[in-house]
């Protein structure tokens, strides 16, 4: 199954960010080699600190708990998050494919 993770992050977070930015990649870096986060990023146009993160797992704690563990979580640059289910129906990595 896959996994939205929105984040969205307060009015500063340019520069709250930048020292945090090393724990950060190290903690996404690490789901990626666990093969829990697909692909993730900043929403664009505008720029406004929304980002999306794609999980796949068997259940949305892998995303919940990145989430939860984010050094942008715990030091107050993400002000929230959610989770949302993501029912994957086309395209060769879906997770429920539609019949041919």
């Amino acid at each position: 199954m896959h996994y939205l993770l929105f984040y969205e992050k307060v009015p500063d977070y340019p520069q709250r960010e930048a020292p945090l930015q090393a724990g950060h990649r190290a903690h996404v870096l690490a789901a990626v080699a666990r093969g829990e986060l697909l692909l993730g990023g900043p929403v664009e146009d505008p720029i406004d600190g929304a980002n999306v993160l794609l999980f796949q797992a068997e259940s949305p704690a892998a995303a919940e708990s990145f989430a939860a563990a984010d050094p942008y979580v715990t030091n107050g640059v993400v002000c929230r998050w959610r989770v949302r289910p993501w029912r994957t129906v086309v395209g060769k990595e879906a997770a429920f494919p539609l019949p041919s």
